[in-house]
């Protein structure tokens, strides 16, 4: 196996990868690395996980030291796009950390902060530039960046582009770029419109396929655990009791369940979200708090979680199967790196046996099964607030209204279905044109009218007169109470 050193890269790089402590290239960085140092296009099939972000920083870096250009104000020479946040932010972070020892001006671009200080960076030129399409998009159309002079153009997740809805804003950028460039084009997947983006961008390509098979690499052990889905929290805060977990992430379908699962965690243990729903400046505190250890189990969805490159993960659990099989891949491909081993756990409900027979015929395996930890741990008793009685339950406590008055209800409140007794057609508002109010219908005794002097219509009377005052009027012909 070729190790770093026997890659035609300058010193100082071969410096910086010393430092970080790399001597053995990865599959898709062996085939790639040595067809991009020698100016070619490159076609990337390759999951996360796979190293593919050194595959093409080193070589950019290599290639742009040699030409010794300086950029133009609002321009760069190299522009990387990424699909989300997190990951622009990791992908400048390893441009940096490549190029220490050369003299290289970078900087990360997105949206959801402000733009003065990437407009200030644009200002004074860029030799490397990593962004998401949008805010490029809008800088570019109030004029604050340029690529005419794009020297590598790099489109990274191009599949995860179709899926977010950006591809249109990546070819409005590509349309900017000039012909005369190198292009590296990764995608894990691809459907038939990133083939034909990738038709048209690139110019006789080198092709490197790392295949599922190889991103699932027996490094990391596979596990299913068939579970209610009822029980998925109380699995899920047993198996996190292991002191063996030095740093795992949960993924959920949703961001709402990515919340969810923070919560009945807690107390027990600590846990953070990171979701599109959160903003930059917490998602950054999130994934800062796991990097350095303050907590060490992150809740994210699969979107959030691209931009995740934090190495010493060793557990990741699938508290919801993915969807998409190829999003299985991307999960477990953040344990495992750097060739460390690692270990996948994923939860399985009777709704998700077609997204596991989907998963299993992506990867070309089954998924050894596990047993369930005999005894779970329970969520702690949580205190349950006093409420007032629900409005049904004291809707059915009302009388029945009875569908005609009969003899023995004479002079008795009837009440009507809805809870909303009926106004007595009797008794009128002291008010010209004001609105009748609210009142039980009361079944007068043959022969008398509205004052007949039984308790209930005689206290009516009174109620109704007392409600008249109140709102300055009096009844018609009432007398006044006794």
């Amino acid at each position: 196996m070729k190790q770093f050193k026997d890659l035609d890269l300058i010193p100082p790089l071969q410096r910086a990868l010393d430092d970080e402590g790399y001597t053995t290239p990865t599959p898709v960085q062996q085939m790639a690395i040595p067809h991009v140092v020698a100016g070619r296009d490159l076609l990337g099939c390759a999951q996360t996980g796979t190293g593919k972000t050194a595959a093409f920083a080193l070589p950019t870096l290599q290639r742009l030291d040699a030409s010794k250009k300086v950029a133009a104000p609002k321009s760069c020479r190299a522009l990387v796009l990424t699909p989300t946040r997190e990951l622009a932010i990791q992908v400048e972070e390893r441009f940096r950390a490549y190029g220490r020892f050369l003299t290289m001006r970078s900087a990360v671009i997105f949206g959801g902060v402000g733009q003065n200080p990437q407009v200030a960076a644009l200002a004074r030129g860029l030799d490397v530039l990593v962004a998401t399409p949008g805010r490029l998009l809008d800088l570019m159309n109030q004029g604050h960046a340029r690529f005419d002079s794009v020297e590598v153009f790099v489109l990274d997740e191009a599949d995860r582009m179709l899926d977010m809805g950006f591809i249109h804003d990546v070819r409005k950028v590509i349309e900017r770029l000039p012909k005369k460039r190198q292009t590296l084009f990764f995608s894990a997947t691809m459907p038939p419109p990133i083939v034909e983006l990738s038709s048209r961008i690139l110019t006789n390509p080198f092709r490197v396929d790392v295949s599922p098979e190889q991103t699932t690499v027996e490094r990391i052990e596979q596990q299913l655990i068939h579970t209610a889905k009822a029980e998925k929290p109380a699995l899920l805060r047993t198996l996190l009791q292991d002191a063996a977990i030095e740093r795992a992430i949960v993924f959920t379908r949703t961001k709402h369940g990515a919340n969810k699962v923070v919560k009945q965690l807690a107390p027990a243990i600590e846990a953070l979200a990171i979701h599109g729903n959160k903003s930059q400046n917490a998602r950054q505190a999130a994934l800062e708090s796991f990097r350095t250890g303050r907590v060490r189990v992150l809740i994210a969805t699969d979107i959030a979680a691209r931009g995740i490159d934090v190495d010493g993960i060793s557990h990741v659990f699938n508290f919801d199967l993915p969807d998409v099989p190829e999003s299985y891949v991307h999960r477990i491909g953040r344990t495992a790196r750097a060739g460390a081993s690692g270990r996948a756990i994923s939860f399985c409900d009777v709704e998700e046996r077609a997204e596991l027979s989907a998963i299993e015929r992506f990867i070309g395996r089954r998924i050894p099964v596990v047993k369930a930890p005999a005894t779970l741990v329970q969520a702690p008793a949580q205190l349950v607030e006093s409420r007032p009685a629900p409005a049904a339950s004291r809707a059915s406590a009302r009388r029945p209204r009875p569908a005609t008055a009969s003899n023995d209800q004479v002079g008795q409140v009837v009440w009507h279905s809805g809870g909303a007794p009926k106004r007595p057609s009797n008794i009128t508002s002291g008010m010209t044109g004001a609105p009748a109010r609210t009142a039980p219908h009361v079944v007068p005794a043959p022969g008398t009218g509205a004052n007949n002097p039984s308790a209930a219509a005689g206290g009516e009377a009174r109620r109704s007169r007392r409600r008249r005052r109140r709102r300055g009027g009096r009844s018609e012909g009432a007398s006044e109470r006794p």
